[in-house]
């Protein structure tokens, strides 16, 4: 790793989290054109930083844009920036993005949303390094490194027609792919204190510390918001916790009715008893989702550690709707 000092610091000491640090490190050094994977909230975009922080770029701009979030009539513009007259509204010249990116790095998020007139122009750009503005005849030349991120299944995006293939390689040189924090929930504790360490800092509030049940009813919670879920939640704890102590009550009622699959498993017989079938169900989805992560999705390793078949691991991930990287 670098000894540069990031603008927002990568926590993580999960197995799964280490490795993808190890690849960053590697990476940020080089020129290839990244493209990060991941659930919503996992922090795609704080890779995507660090990258262009450890880099050599490091000192010239490091510009976003969420292809999402933009109509796709305006895209092109965004990106590529437009000429005075190109369009309706257009009553002046206009920087796009990668103009604006020239000598840094570009982060393309939510790249599986650009539409395939868009993706040709993008490849152009990462073939050429060079681009016309809307409306224009100029041609611009760039010096910019790409780093994309997407939460979809670009592979199959790619089969169904929807995303080009040339530029799925373009951009995939390298691939990162992020944990969800359901599967990392040893850095749970860990993210807690860095966000109330922060909140302490910036907001001037915080709380003194949570107690052993309310840890643990965090770190069992499957957080499907991910990071950015958990972030919010300690903010928000800071604001309505009376005590010093977050204590188990304190917590919102999703949290409370809402454990991990898998979690606090019985060593035994309850009372009560129990769904023996579910519980073993629990016990295998993670145990599969666990050989996955440590294997990077390859379905023949994944079935190697667990000493099945790869014919039926791959129908056990049909059937939980698990074959893709979430």
């Amino acid at each position: 790793m670098s000894e540069v000092a990031l603008s927002r610091p990568m926590v993580g000491e999960d197995p799964a989290m280490r490795r993808i640090l190890r690849i960053v490190g590697k990476v940020a050094p080089s020129e290839s054109s990244v493209l990060v994977l991941g659930e919503s909230g996992t922090g795609k975009e704080l890779i995507a930083r660090a990258i262009h922080e450890m880099s050599p770029r490091r000192g010239q701009p490091m510009v976003p844009i969420n292809c999402g979030a933009i109509p796709a009539n305006l895209l092109e513009s965004e990106l590529f920036g437009h000429v005075k007259g190109a369009f309706t509204g257009a009553t002046t010249n206009r920087s796009g993005r990668f103009e604006m990116a020239d000598g840094g790095t570009i982060f393309l998020d939510e790249i599986g949303e650009l539409s395939l007139p868009l993706q040709v122009k993008l490849l152009r750009v990462l073939q050429e390094r060079s681009f016309e503005p809307v409306g224009g005849t100029r041609t611009l030349d760039v010096d910019v490194r790409v780093v994309a991120a997407t939460n979809k299944d670009l592979e199959q995006e790619v089969a169904e027609g929807r995303f080009r293939e040339d530029l799925y390689y373009r951009l995939n040189v390298v691939e990162v792919h992020l944990p969800a924090l359901r599967d990392r929930r040893s850095d749970v504790p860990r993210l807690i204190d860095f966000f109330n360490a922060r909140l302490a800092d910036t907001r001037g509030r915080s709380v003194t510390g949570f107690t052993d049940d309310a840890l643990a009813r965090l770190t069992a919670y499957r957080w499907p918001g991910n990071v950015r879920e958990l972030e919010n939640i300690v903010e928000r704890l800071t604001v309505f916790c009376d005590g010093e102590l977050v204590e188990l009550e304190d917590l919102p009622r999703k949290i409370l009715d809402n454990r991990g699959a898998g979690d606090d498993l019985p060593l035994n017989l309850p009372d009560e008893g129990l769904d023996l079938k579910q519980l073993l169900s629990d016990i295998e989805e993670r145990l599969i989702r666990q050989a996955l992560l440590r294997t990077g999705w390859n379905k023949n390793q994944a079935a190697a550690l667990l000493q099945m078949n790869r014919t039926t691991l791959v129908e056990k991930l049909k059937k939980r709707d698990m074959l893709n990287p979430p």
